[in-house]
């Protein structure tokens, strides 16, 4: 359907632009400094749309169903990814660990969504997770972090993964245009919280900052997030998941139109898999009614995993 089709390329799109927000973040200032001004900004800017455009209380079970997603979907995940690749993770090795996040969750839809996932979607799924395990190939074992920290990442991907779930469980569900601004809400509280304790909460002063800071806002947070829980009603489980596996290699196209980052020739050839094993998970079994996401694919170096 075309709806569909635009919201998979939508997320696919914006979720990818997420990588390149955080290297241009990042080379201003530390990640926790540039999580908390994007959400803050993305709270102030959605908060006060929401506030002219939609004028109706939400319901209190709502809020506070959603302020739970919310902080697993992006303080969680985004918090687990980010600390993982500060304290030496790799960013491919981080991303293999987050691209188990599709089989992780096509094995739980059917026990706790009902929802079927067949055999040609498993061996797409798995097709999928060997051409992440192609592009990354490089990063593993290059890392120096503490043998804890990699269990970071798993955190990560279990956040989003359970804030996937719980959505489509929700006892008063919302649409994005409400949902989204109140994940923002809570986002920007916890990472103000962290940069605070951290000492890490004032902005540096050029405009180079402020410019990731948009670029994450509209592309990253409302393109993104959004495109993200719209794809979770209008897709199923293993169709949104396996789109996520398409991210590294459209991160790949951003950072090389941005920052000459070409990658090589066996990440092509993982990026082609990728390809192949969405195009089986997507064109095979029934639709559902939920999906999470996860990260694929070593990303160019100047667009290691550090945020989606």
């Amino acid at each position: 359907m075309p709806g569909s089709a635009a919201t998979s390329l939508g997320l696919v799109v914006m979720w990818s632009s997420g990588f390149i927000g955080a290297e241009l973040g990042t080379r201003q200032t530390t990640a926790d400094t540039l999580l908390m001004w994007r959400f803050i900004a993305a709270a102030g800017l959605l908060g006060a749309g929401w506030l002219l455009l939609r004028r109706r209380a939400l319901p209190p079970r709502a809020v506070a169903e959603q302020a739970v997603i919310g902080a697993l979907s992006q303080g969680g995940y985004l918090g687990g990814i980010v600390w993982a690749v500060g304290l030496g993770v790799p960013g491919g090795t981080a991303a293999l660990i987050a691209a188990l996040q599709p089989l992780a969750a096509g094995a739980l839809a059917g026990r706790l969504l009902g929802e079927r996932v067949a055999p040609r979607q498993w061996a797409g799924l798995a097709i999928g997770l060997a051409g992440v395990a192609l592009v990354v190939r490089d990063d593993l074992g290059a890392g120096a972090a503490p043998g804890w920290a990699y269990g970071l990442p798993f955190a990560a991907m279990a956040a989003l993964l359970a804030a996937s779930f719980l959505e489509r469980r929700a006892r008063v569900p919302l649409a994005p245009v409400d949902a989204v601004p109140l994940h923002c809400v809570t986002s920007a509280v916890l990472f103000t919280a962290v940069a605070a304790v951290g000492g890490h909460a004032a902005p540096p002063a050029g405009g180079a900052f402020w410019a990731a800071v948009a670029w994450t806002v509209v592309l990253s947070t409302v393109g993104g997030y959004g495109f993200y829980w719209l794809s979770l009603r209008r897709n199923g489980v293993t169709r949104t998941s396996a789109l996520i596996y398409l991210t590294p290699p459209t991160t790949a196209v951003w950072a090389y139109a941005m920052f000459g980052d070409a990658p090589g020739a066996l990440a092509l050839a993982g990026m082609a898999v990728c390809v192949a094993g969405v195009a089986a998970a997507a064109t095979g079994g029934p639709r559902g009614r939920s999906a999470a996401g996860g990260g694929c694919g070593r990303l160019p170096k100047t667009a290691q995993v550090k945020e989606p």
